[in-house]
């Protein structure tokens, strides 16, 4: 039932195949790498469904669209699950209420594996969200076993509040905690600032300075942290974390947009700064709207060890590859897909997540 989207690229037999269609607003896939095949697919309405070899099963495995808000940027949209899901059946998501506020909450599936239990809800954080827009929303177990969270600045051009650039605030960061201690969470040691003597110092910080991190992913044989940061009005970016090193970095916004002083024409100190490993101008006509993808550990020799990632506005995916100390882009197609996310199953095979409806795969 596999039909080719694109004709192979310059890269052998690279392409993209239609894997599912169907779906409404899809804008993130994953695997709850339980050994199932299962792949999950996350709509910005409140849905989860589940597809196995291509087909959707009807029955969503979760259904919270009546506590979602569905306006703006907002939704349902992060999913993450348990590294011991198999035997404790916990999954996380990320999404805004009716008040607009960023919710992460934990569920547990039920006696039938492909429905969750949605009574099952526990809180785990509420973030109140000044604009409905950059509410980012990605969560990730990281190869520490702690459960990372994504958080726009909270909206509004330029980050009127300054909420990135402040460790008193939960907004533009990535937060770090550990969700198997404490009630409902505790603070992992290692957390930059957690022994910070100072008033309303969020604990839970782990990176910070960023306008809206559309995607994350920890590569699967490093550990390493990659990030893909929506800019303002000139500049996308990748930013990275190598796994191990310090944490409490600060990525820039609102003082940069990606490696440049913000506002235009303003003066600031590069140096004081983490610097994104990619960045594209919105001039150069590659792309307006970044989201982050995977390293790829797939069986796609030419491929592997490649980060791959995209543009939600021009559909451009590329691959990056560290060369000689400096990271550089290859463009891998240009489609006409609305990337909102990419995916990887438990094989570490990549997917594109096209927000028009459809899920395609990468051979």
């Amino acid at each position: 039932m596999l039909s080719t989207a694109c004709a192979p690229s310059q890269q052998g037999e690279l392409k993209f195949e239609l894997y599912a269609g169907g779906f409404t607003k899809p804008v993130g896939l994953y695997s709850a790498l339980d050994g199932s095949g299962r792949l999950f697919v996350l709509e910005q309405n409140g849905i989860i469904r589940i597809v196995v070899g291509g087909s959707t099963i009807k029955t969503p495995f979760l259904d919270i669209s009546d506590i979602v808000s569905k306006g703006s940027e907002q939704g349902l949209l992060g999913l993450a699950f348990h590294p011991n899901y198999k035997k404790n059946g916990y999954f996380f998501i990320n999404y805004t209420d009716k008040d607009g506020s960023t919710i992460v909450a934990r569920y547990s599936v039920s006696k039938h594996e492909n429905i969750a239990d949605k009574k099952s809800a526990k809180l785990i954080m509420r973030i109140k969200q000044p604009f409905s827009n950059n509410n980012g929303g990605a969560l990730a177990f990281g190869p520490d076993g702690y459960l990372y969270i994504a958080t726009g600045d909270g909206g509004g051009k330029g980050d009127p509040h300054n909420n990135a650039r402040s460790i008193q605030k939960y907004l533009g960061k990535i937060l770090r905690i550990d969700v198997d201690h404490g009630k409902p969470y505790s603070i992992p040691d290692g957390n930059p600032f957690k022994y910070i003597r100072m008033a309303n110092v969020v604990r839970e910080i782990w990176l910070f300075g960023f306008r809206n991190p559309w995607r994350m992913s920890f590569d699967a044989e490093t550990g390493d942290l990659f990030i893909g940061d929506i800019g303002q009005d000139s500049f996308e970016e990748i930013d990275y974390f190598k796994y191990k090193s310090s944490a409490g970095k600060n990525y820039g916004w609102n003082t940069l947009e990606a490696s440049h002083c913000y506002p235009p024409g303003s003066e600031c100190i590069l140096r004081y700064f983490e610097a994104p490993i990619l960045e594209y101008s919105h001039k150069s006509g590659l792309g307006f709207s970044v989201t982050g993808g995977y390293v790829y550990r797939g069986n796609n020799k030419e491929l592997y060890g490649s980060y791959v990632f995209g543009d939600f506005v021009s559909g451009n995916i590329w691959k990056a590859v560290k060369q000689n100390g400096k990271w550089k882009m290859e463009l891998l197609r240009n489609t006409d897909f609305k990337i909102s996310s990419f995916g990887r199953d438990e094989n570490q095979e990549l997917y594109v997540v096209d927000y028009a409806g459809s899920i395609y795969k990468l051979h």
